[in-house]
């Protein structure tokens, strides 16, 4: 299943550069170098919901925020980033070990969103606990384990450039929009030594013992996505995708494993916003994904995956020596 996955992106990624441009709404500049410095913070979280018990509880991971560089040259995109120290003090909410591996393809026609998350270690927030308690509720025996794709055909992308909001290898220069439809494909696993529901929460039952989740779903989406440009340079980008996935999951409390198969509705949200021009561009992107698994019409699990990121950008023509190899090898 996953070697699929893989083959089916490689060729959402080539087909994603093959189209039209009308200049009068976007200029490209595949062939211009679009260099990057960035803050990025990645982040997944886990959702318990049950409404009889009045429960309501969100595992956070303690992610770091990220400073990088990184570059497009034509299809191609290199981003290297690492939290260092002096940007990351908050020892409060616990550690937690992760690889967070998120690739998003804003391509002409195409767009694909894929993730691979493997994270240790959560929290939760001060007050989430009755009663309440001081500092953070620590757990660093739950695992996440997420991989996940979304792919979806962009109608007119004649006039509307989704490079131009998130890569900024792209200058969109006048308003438009376009409807998004596609197919999205999940599975994961969260897994935790005792109890995800802490014993101190009130009304606790036997039902609140669950330890371990395994889910797959896939199903259709639908979206729209707007691109609103202000003077020619400053823009506003809003994206909203909604989905009706149907899914298998298996619930684990106290060694018992409890199989249901359910239809369950998905969301996902973008929003960009900055400046662009010819050479110099800066944007504000933040990227949301919530899967959830329906468990029953009393209990449901969430699982919200995003990327918060600030990008400051400058275009260069490639010279010399660096043009020859990125003819070479970029093609």
């Amino acid at each position: 299943m996953i070697r699929l996955l893989i083959i089916a992106l490689f060729i959402l990624q080539t087909l994603a550069g093959v189209a039209q441009t009308n200049n009068a709404y976007y200029t490209s500049y595949d062939k211009i170098i679009t260099g990057r410095f960035y803050f990025s913070q990645k982040y997944t979280s886990y959702q318990y919901r049950h409404d009889n018990e009045s429960i309501n509880i969100r595992y956070r991971p303690n992610t770091t925020l990220n400073m990088g560089v990184g570059a497009t040259y034509k299809w191609a995109t290199l981003n290297l980033a690492y939290g260092f120290g002096f940007l990351n003090r908050d020892e409060e909410k616990g550690k937690t070990r992760y690889l967070d591996l998120q690739t998003h393809l804003y391509g002409r026609k195409i767009i694909v969103d894929a993730f691979g998350q493997f994270y240790n270690g959560f929290y939760l927030d001060k007050g989430e606990l009755t009663p309440r308690v001081n500092g953070y509720y620590l757990r660093p025996d739950i695992k996440v384990r997420f991989l996940g794709a979304s792919g979806q055909y962009l109608f007119n992308h004649e006039k509307f450039s989704y490079r131009a909001s998130f890569l900024q290898s792209e200058w969109q220069k006048k308003s438009a929009g376009s409807l998004l439809v596609g197919l999205e494909f999940f599975l994961g696993r969260t897994k935790a030594d005792s109890a995800m529901v802490p014993s101190t929460l009130s009304g606790q039952t036997e039902e609140t013992n669950l330890d371990q989740v395994n889910f797959v779903e896939m199903g259709p989406n639908v979206g729209y996505v707007y691109t609103w440009v202000i003077k020619k340079h400053f823009f506003l980008t809003g994206q909203a995708t909604v989905s009706l996935d149907y899914g298998t999951n298996t619930m684990t409390s106290n060694g018992v494993n409890t199989r249901s198969s359910s239809f369950s509705p998905n969301s996902s949200l973008s929003f960009f916003a900055g400046y662009n021009s010819e050479k110099w561009a800066v944007s504000f992107v933040f990227v949301n994904k919530n899967i959830g698994i329906a468990s029953g019409s009393e209990r449901r699990i969430d699982f919200n995956t995003g990327n918060l990121r600030l990008n400051i950008v400058h275009r260069f023509v490639p010279r010399g020596k660096t043009k020859e190899v990125l003819k070479d090898v970029i093609r």
